[in-house]
C-alpha cells in the first residue's frame, strides 16, 4: 500500500497554515453592502464595443483585444467613499496585461490630480498574477507610494472583492474582507494626501511598456480578447462638484461620519492582525523600505521591524523564488561563516 510522501504532508502543512489565518474573512458579507446596476453609478469610458453588459444590468466584462482595452468611470466624482467590486481576473497568458481599480481626479487637475490604485499586473502562463497599490495627492509622482503583493489565490478562477476607502482620515486596501495596507493622513503628509473629489475607474489596457518584467514581455494577442469580469459594484461616497467656485464642504460632513461607522471602516485587532500577517507573507516591495527612492523615510510610513529585516535597500524582498531556493542561500551562507570561524581560531 503507497503512502503519502513525509515532504508532501510538510509542504501541504505549510500551505495551509500560512493562508488559514484569510479563509475567515474572504467572503466579503460581513461589510453589508448595498451594490448598484452598472448604469445607476457608471458609463462607458472607451472601448465601448469592448464592454459588455450583463442583461440583468448589474455585472459588466471589459475586454483587451489587438484594438482597443475598455474601461468606465463612475457618474459622479466622489469627496471620500468606499468603492468596491467583485472582480475576476484574464487567465492563462497575461503578460503586459494590466486590469485596474482606482479613483483618480487627473481629467480635471491634470497639473496636481490625487489618484489612489489598485493595479493587477499581468505575467506569463502558470505564473501567478501580481498587483500593486498606490497613491499620490496634488499631482505628487515623484513620491508614488507603491506596494506589490501577491495573492494566496488564483483571482482568475473566481471572483474576489477588491475596495479603497477613502475617508479624512485614513485610506485602507482590502482584499475580500482582509485590510492589506492603511495611510494614515498626517500633517507631515502635506498635499500628498488626496483631498480633492476623485472619479471612480475600472480598465483593462496593453501596458506592455512596464508591466511584466520592467516590460521586458510585451502582451501576447495571440491569447486575446482578455476578459475581466466586474460585478456587485460598490459606490459610497458623496458626490460633489470638484469645480464649484465656492464648494461647500460641509455638505460631506454626514456622509464622512456615516462613513467612519460602517463595519469597513474599523480595523479590529483581529483585522489588524490579518493585515500584518498578510504583509509579512505577501508584500515583495514596499516605497517605505526603499532607501535608494527615499533616503529620507516618506512621512506616512510605519516602519515594523519585522517586515524591515526581510527587505534589503531596493525596498524589494531579500529572498525570493522558492523556498528551496531560499534554504540553499541560507545554507550556503551558514556554510561560509563556519569557515570563516574556523579559519578564525586556526590562527589564534
Amino acid at each position: 500500500m503507497s503512502s503519502t510522501p513525509p515532504s508532501f504532508i510538510f509542504f501541504f502543512y505549510l500551505l495551509i497554515s500560512s493562508s488559514s489565518w484569510l479563509l475567515c474573512f474572504s467572503s466579503g458579507a460581513g461589510f453589508n453592502l448595498t451594490t448598484i446596476a452598472f448604469d445607476d453609478g457608471y458609463n462607458p469610458l472607451f472601448g465601448d464595443f469592448n464592454l459588455v453588459r450583463s442583461p440583468d444590468g448589474r455585472s459588466v466584462r471589459l475586454l483587451l483585444d489587438v484594438s482597443s482595452g475598455s474601461g468606465f468611470i463612475s457618474s459622479s466624482m466622489y469627496e471620500h467613499g468606499f468603492f468596491s467590486a467583485n472582480i475576476k481576473l484574464p487567465s492563462d497568458y497575461t503578460a503586459g496585461v494590466v486590469v485596474a481599480l482606482y479613483a483618480s481626479n487627473g481629467d480635471v487637475f491634470e497639473k496636481n490630480h490625487d489618484e489612489l490604485d489598485i493595479e493587477f499586473l499581468g505575467n506569463v502562463e502558470g505564473k501567478p498574477w501580481r498587483f500593486q497599490t498606490n497613491l499620490y495627492g496634488n499631482g505628487s509622482t515623484s513620491r508614488g507610494r507603491e506596494e506589490r503583493y501577491r495573492l494566496w489565490f488564483d483571482p482568475s478562477k473566481e471572483f474576489h472583492r477588491y475596495s479603497i476607502l477613502w475617508t479624512a482620515k485614513n485610506i485602507i486596501f482590502y482584499v475580500d474582507e482582509v485590510p492589506i495596507r492603511e495611510v494614515v493622513r498626517s500633517d507631515e503628509m502635506g498635499g500628498d494626501y488626496p483631498t480633492k473629489p476623485m472619479s471612480i475607474y475600472a480598465t483593462i489596457w496593453d501596458a506592455s511598456s512596464w508591466a511584466t518584467n520592467g516590460g521586458k514581455i510585451k502582451v501576447n494577442y495571440d491569447y486575446a480578447p482578455f476578459t475581466a469580469d466586474f460585478k456587485e459594484l460598490v459606490l459610497e461616497g458623496c458626490p460633489m462638484d470638484p469645480i464649484q467656485e465656492y464648494p461647500d464642504f460641509t455638505t460631506c460632513k454626514e456622509k464622512d461620519a456615516w462613513l467612519e461607522t460602517r463595519n469597513f471602516a474599523v480595523l479590529t485587532p483581529k483585522r489588524r492582525s490579518a493585515m500584518r500577517k498578510f504583509r509579512q507573507h505577501y508584500m515583495y516591495y514596499s516605497c517605505c523600505y526603499d532607501v535608494w527612492r527615499y533616503p529620507v523615510k516618506l512621512p506616512d510610513c510605519v516602519i515594523d521591524p519585522i517586515e524591515k529585516a526581510r527587505f534589503n535597500e531596493t525596498g524589494r524582498l531579500r529572498f525570493s523564488g522558492s523556498h528551496k531556493k531560499q534554504a540553499k542561500i541560507a545554507k550556503a551562507r551558514r556554510k561560509k561563516k563556519q569557515r570563516a570561524a574556523s579559519k578564525e581560531r586556526t590562527e589564534m
